[in-house]
């Protein structure tokens, strides 16, 4: 599952929320095993997300509504669609 719609709005909301510059400093590699370990967490909270359509007063409250770790999986999940995203535009 992916991040329907405008990536840039989830990235905003997360942003302006605060919660990039901490994740970025923290240990993906341990975020990423959390998220394997509960791949429905980050599957419910991707559907709650792409049920907002960009809307970001509606995904900071959505997001709002996550425990910590989902949205760590949030975040690092918005980073990886970013930079397949980038990967492709570089291509073409």
């Amino acid at each position: 599952m992916f991040i329907q719609g405008d990536l840039q709005a989830v990235f905003d909301a997360l942003y302006a929320m605060g919660i990039i510059d901490p994740v970025l400093k923290m240990d993906w590699q341990t975020i990423h095993d959390d998220m394997n370990r509960e791949p429905q967490k980050l599957k419910q909270a991707l559907k709650a997300i792409n049920l907002c359509g960009g809307n970001r007063d509606a995904l900071i409250k959505t997001i709002q509504g996550f425990e910590a770790a989902t949205v760590n999986f949030v975040a690092l999940e918005v980073a990886r669609e970013l930079a397949e995203s980038n990967n492709i535009q570089v291509l073409h």
